[in-house]
């Protein structure tokens, strides 16, 4: 089995008067050496957020989550994940596609785990 490590665009989503309207690059990671049940993001400036594989793909169907890491679907072609932390509050906008993308590479390394 192999670490899957993917890179995507986001955008970060905020109530700032200035809107950013840069994408910043995002790394996914999947070890299933380490732990099969989930997936890591990596954003600019900020330490890595886990949450499990099936709560990402759960999300991009309907909202899910209800800790640290929350996911929903946005109209027919982005994704948010919204990540919480004492320090506040990450909103972070994805193409759906490339997340499924990502799925499909995680799922090509290692088969879910049964709990």
């Amino acid at each position: 089995m192999s670490v899957v490590e993917q890179y995507a665009r986001a955008h970060i989503v905020s109530d700032d008067a200035i809107p950013v309207d840069e994408a910043v690059p995002v790394i996914l990671r999947y070890d299933p050496e380490t732990d099969p049940r989930s997936v890591r993001f990596a954003l600019p400036g900020t330490p890595e957020w886990t949450c499990s594989r099936s709560l990402l793909e759960r999300g991009l169907r309907a909202p899910a989550g209800t800790g640290q890491v929350r996911v929903w679907p946005c109209g027919r072609v982005q994704a948010v994940v919204e990540f919480h932390s004492p320090q506040g509050v990450s909103v972070v906008q994805f193409e759906t596609k490339a997340l499924l993308r990502f799925l499909r590479r995680t799922y090509m390394a290692a088969a879910p785990v049964s709990r």
